[in-house]
């Protein structure tokens, strides 16, 4: 048996609604929110006692998904400082093709967002970047050149 997609990828936040204006304003477009409780939530995750807050956003031409999540119990445990480097182990940044680098860039920032180095030119086939979002997801950019 074989893969037959890639469903979405999650993200667990604490403030849900800044994540959702975050990835709203780089065009991504809300699929619905609900709440998730209860034992086919507790067996999924292996954890007791889950309330938790979700949102689903997808990319305009629907292929992409994130599923947003805010718990609500069990008490969300760090990760660490949210301005970790790039090189850590893990997941380290959700990458995303967008039209208008430096315009992208410029509209995350009143979310929040800080670029983690600079824009880089790949030969003269793409502008390259990383920024810094909400609860220090690393998000990359890439504009296809011609």
């Amino acid at each position: 048996m074989a893969v037959l997609r890639m469903d979405n990828v999650g993200i667990v936040v604490e403030d849900l609604d800044a994540a959702i204006a975050f990835f709203l304003e780089l065009g991504m477009e809300l699929e619905g929110r609900t709440e998730v409780e209860g034992p086919v939530a507790d067996r999924c995750t292996g954890l007791d006692g889950v309330h938790c807050d979700i949102a689903m956003v997808r990319t305009p031409d629907g292929h992409g998904r994130l599923e947003l999540a805010r718990y609500r119990s069990p008490a969300v445990i760090s990760a660490g400082p949210r301005t970790r480097p790039h090189n850590i182990l893990g997941t380290h940044r959700v990458m995303f093709a967008v039209d208008d680098i430096e315009d992208t860039v410029a509209r995350l920032r009143p979310h929040g967002a800080e670029l983690v180095g600079g824009i880089a030119r790949f030969e003269d086939s793409y502008l390259l970047c990383y920024v810094r979002g909400p609860e220090g997801i690393i998000v990359g950019l890439a504009e296809q050149l011609n």
